[in-house]
């Protein structure tokens, strides 16, 4: 029964901090009901007071590592390659002189389901369209520009 108690201890404490190399919730969770498990464990196998004292050891325990790694592990190398470290104040969400297409025309470069691509202006462009389905190689032009979303139109014969 005590290797049952170290086992999940050693388990829970290494799956919680392999949580940080693969994130998803999955391998934390199964860490701490395997730290629950060895807190239930310790009070099967140690008198009450002591097994109290285990517990909160193990809460204790996983605080500190917690705010060990929060503190140490950005300054680490594999922590600066996990991390973002430059300032992206000027960093931009949309595409550039996405709005110079407005009104121009170009070819569908594939069937467009409402999506697909087109080459407009000699660029290649992820665009949409209203609803309506448009085969690859028909002509379209621009009809809205919105952020990164390029709205086209087949342009009618």
């Amino acid at each position: 029964m005590t290797q049952l108690f170290f086992i999940l201890l050693i388990s829970g404490l290494m799956l919680v901090g392999a949580e940080v190399f693969v994130p998803g919730g999955i391998l934390g969770a199964i860490g701490g009901i395997a730290l629950f498990g060895a807190s239930i464990t310790a009070f099967a196998i140690f008198p009450p007071i002591a097994a109290a004292y285990i517990t909160g050891g193990i809460i204790l325990m996983v605080g500190v590592i917690i705010g060990v790694w929060i503190k140490f592990f950005p300054k680490t190398w594999i922590g600066k390659q996990m991390t973002v470290t430059e300032d992206l104040h000027d960093s931009k969400g949309t595409e550039d002189h996405l709005f110079e297409l407005l009104g121009q025309q170009g070819v569908t470069m594939s069937q467009l389901h409402p999506a697909g691509y087109a080459e407009i202006a000699g660029r290649r462009i992820d665009v949409i369209t209203q609803g309506e389905m448009i085969d690859r190689d028909v002509a379209i032009h621009v009809v809205e520009v919105e952020g990164n979303r390029v709205v086209v139109a087949q342009v009618e014969a």
